[in-house]
């Protein structure tokens, strides 16, 4: 009686049994959002969850079921006897295509009898026939597709239908040889092709036998390599991997001595993947590039690939087998954004090189657009901006690239459609901009750039700012928030990255009791639109119906995409949390980021001319260095707190709380130790010296990305002298950086959804300088500090 059970405990038990399946059905398959496949014959069905779709799949007796996708908006389910492998790929926002993963499998396990890869030569590079061929070799009395009905003997691939102790093999097209086993490599076999950078083993020991960190923890070593940001890099549990273009896989240490160490995995005796050379121009990022260009963009003759003179390097043909690097030509063999070679100078130790982009004739050191549109009319199809960003944050693939995604919008066949780089356009009447995207599990998204007359309206405010606006009006022209948005009824329901929000009554996915129609009656939480019960200064909110994202606010920095150093003017008052700090006699000489109405963070070294807070003026809501704009704020110092010692970071506690308003808002904090991934685009913004690239005496900015602090460690970089406190962002080339008087400023950056302080402007080697990125503390590392001298003082 005691191992009885209820019926309700039977009920759940079998609920629980459900789930499991459904769970593990899926696991046998492989999920890209966004996919769509146009093949015949297929399957349509109605069913209710995208399990049921796939055991449709599983059950396909028409034909073999490769694939299947599935519309959950219309709980729609198609069964394909096709794949990525074999199909071309479309466009389709509400579908998913999930392929099964043994059929995307190019290795074998024991003999190959379940072996469903396209490899179709064979050891000596003989082309298999067709197994429903007659010619050159009659197939009809031995093993053909009617005989071997379970065998998947479609086209010509590399199969095992009867049980062959040799493995997969096929009949093939040389009349002297009737057939021949296939060169496949064995799953089971750890090995790497190339440098290694599409190695997905297991292997977790490094060369020295220290045990791999996982990728996902951030103990002992603190790190960037965030696998949800980084979803192409495969960092899988903590399985050695290439994510920055090593020459081998590697992985950082459990040992606290150790951060990180290259891994021992042999090259794979298999052929390594081919690619199409490109011999006069490249795409994308030019991996491909073959050509015989050996000058830089300065003119400077190459070195050898081969040579260790002037400079000493480790991109060698040895360790880069598949890169191309015969003599002194330009070659890109670790994923930087153009073809580049050592240079014969010993003064200049790299540059990029002048190869002619594939349909876009933009050159590196070219400023990749002029002035910025910051909205799209109609459908975007004339939208020339520098958006590179999907509503969800993705990046964006080149036009010009297959990789992730293998597509056919290039500029070729769209030469009209201005696809340049990878900036979002509309090349095919589409309802908005849109791009592929770098996420392989996501195939393309819509772009984060408004309709220009769906922005806020510049009109007056209405005479009664306590009236309702959806009772004056609900159409787009009037759909705007007055000051923070407290009294803002309009009909908005998305965030500014384009999440749905959660109804205000709802409990899931986030449970809240703070805020429901019941609390607040009169803040108009009767649906889901965008809110702002809590006077919040950032404007009105929801929560989403993102389980992993709580609540994300509608306000947005706007940028100005230019080329600080080498950047561009800012939009006025568009990084309203900006500050300028300034002697008493008001003259500007360095930055800082308001953070609290009352709070200011700047970097300490900009306090060395004197410990007295009365030294120091701080000025708020300018765009101009003269700070002659009527919405400016100005603020005496009443306290100084300095951060730890040997840390450059400071809190400027003002005389008098600052007025919040649209040109003057506080910046969002990170999470304590929060580390933004490897290649974030972020942004810094300041009145710095601009070193006569114009915009001087305004507010100028630049955007570029992070660089991990184990690559800007490295003797080519920065040479260890970056902390685990601090940060580095830049162009590896140069060209656009920090500079004199942006000390202290902030260092935005895109990330948890939402714009986000992450550094301080601190220290680098020369104002945008080759090899030489700028550093910055990292705020993540001060939180509890930050938070605990505000409350103090």
């Amino acid at each position: 009686p005691a191992c009885q059970c209820s019926d309700m405990e039977v009920h759940k038990a079998v609920i629980l049994l459900c789930l499991f399946l459904f769970t593990d059905v899926l696991e046998a398959y492989i999920k890209t959002d966004g996919a769509w496949i146009v093949k015949l014959p297929k399957s349509q069905y109605t069913v209710k969850t995208v399990e049921d779709c796939a055991v449709k799949c599983n059950k396909e007796t028409s034909f073999t079921c490769r694939s299947f996708l599935y519309i959950e908006k219309d709980q729609d389910c198609v069964t394909l006897p096709a794949n990525s492998k074999t199909d071309q790929i479309l466009r389709r926002i509400s579908a998913a295509l999930y392929e099964k993963k043994e059929y995307l499998l190019e290795c074998v396990n024991g003999i190959g009898t379940d072996y469903r890869g396209t490899k179709s030569k064979t050891k000596l590079g003989k082309t298999c026939q067709r197994w429903e061929g007659t010619f050159p070799h009659v197939t009809k009395y031995t093993i053909t597709p009617k005989t071997h009905p379970k065998a998947d003997l479609e086209s010509n691939f590399c199969r095992n239908p009867d049980g062959d102790k040799g493995g997969p093999w096929c009949y093939t097209t040389d009349p002297e040889k009737r057939w021949e086993h296939c060169d496949i490599q064995d799953c089971t076999e750890e090995c790497m092709q190339c440098s290694g950078e599409n190695y997905r083993g297991k292997i977790s020991t490094t060369a020295s036998g220290f045990t791999c960190q996982r990728w996902d923890s951030q103990k002992p070593h603190n790190h960037g390599y965030i696998p949800s940001a980084l979803p192409d890099k495969y960092l899988e549990e903590n399985h050695c991997r290439n994510p920055d273009g090593e020459p081998k896989p590697w992985c950082f240490t459990t040992s606290p001595s150790k951060r990180w160490e290259s891994c021992s995995i042999p090259r794979c005796t298999t052929e390594p993947p081919t690619i199409v050379p490109e011999l006069t121009c490249a795409s994308g990022e030019g991996s491909s590039y073959r050509g015989t260009i050996a000058v830089t963009v300065s003119g400077k003759t190459c070195q050898e690939w081969s040579s260790q003179s002037p400079h000493k390097h480790s991109r060698t043909p040895e360790n880069y087998p598949c890169k191309g690097l015969d003599e002194n030509y330009c070659r890109n063999p670790d994923n930087e954004r153009s073809p580049w070679c050592y240079t014969t100078d010993p003064e200049t130790h790299w540059e990029y090189c002048s190869v002619p982009s594939c349909g876009d004739q933009l050159r590196p050191e070219e400023p990749v657009i002029p002035e910025g549109e910051e909205c799209y009319e109609g459908d975007g199809s004339s939208y020339h901006g520098a958006m590179s960003e999907t509503v969800s944050g993705k990046k964006c693939q080149f036009w010009t690239s297959m990789e992730p995604h293998r597509h056919s919008k290039t500029p070729q066949n769209f030469p009209a459609a201005d696809l340049r780089r990878n900036l979002c356009r509309n090349p095919d009447g589409d309802r908005a901009p849109w791009c592929y995207t770098t996420d392989p599990t996501v195939r393309w998204e819509y772009c984060n750039i408004e309709r220009c007359d769906s922005k806020p309206s510049t009109q007056e405010p209405p005479t009664n700012p306590t009236e309702p606006a959806a009772s004056q009006s609900t159409s787009q022209e009037t759909d705007c928030k007055v000051g923070n948005g407290e009294t803002y009824r309009g009909p908005t329901s998305t965030t500014i990255v384009g999440v749905t929000c959660q109804a205000w009554s709802s409990m899931t996915p986030h449970q809240h009791a703070s805020f429901t129609p019941e609390t607040h009656p009169d803040k108009g939480l009767e649906s889901n639109q965008c809110r702002n019960p809590d006077n919040d200064v950032n404007g009105p909110w929801c929560y989403t119906t993102d389980r992993n994202k709580n609540f994300d606010s509608n306000v947005k920095p706007k940028r100005c995409f230019g080329r600080i150093v080498g950047g561009c003017i800012s939009k006025a008052h568009s990084w309203p949390w900006q500050i300028s700090l300034r002697t008493r006699g008001k003259i500007h000489f360095c930055g800082g980021t308001l953070i609290d109405a009352q709070w200011v963070l700047t970097a300490a070294h900009c306090l060395e001319r004197s410990e007295s807070p009365s030294a120091y003026k701080i000025l708020l809501g300018i765009h101009t260095e003269r700070a002659t704009e009527s919405s400016k704020q100005e603020r005496d110092v009443s306290k100084i707190i300095k951060g730890p010692a040997g840390t450059d970071i400071a809190l400027l506690k003002l005389d008098r709380p600052a007025l919040i308003n649209d040109k003057v808002l506080p910046a969002c904090l990170p999470e304590k130790d929060y580390i933004v991934p490897s290649n974030t685009e972020c942004y810094v913004t300041g009145w710095g010296e601009t070193e006569e690239t114009g915009g001087e005496g305004f507010l100028k900015e630049t955007g570029f990305p992070v660089i991990e602090n184990k690559v800007c460690n490295s003797p080519a970089y920065l040479n260890g002298l970056v902390k685990e406190h601090e940060m580095c962002a830049g162009n590896i080339g140069g060209g656009t950086d920090s500079c004199q008087g942006d000390s202290g400023g902030p260092l935005i950056c895109y990330s948890q959804n939402t714009f986000v302080l992450q550094g301080v402007t601190s220290w680098g080697l020369g104002c945008a300088k080759a090899m030489k990125p700028g550093v910055y503390t990292r705020v993540s590392k001060f939180i509890n500090w930050i938070e605990r001298s505000m409350k103090e003082n």
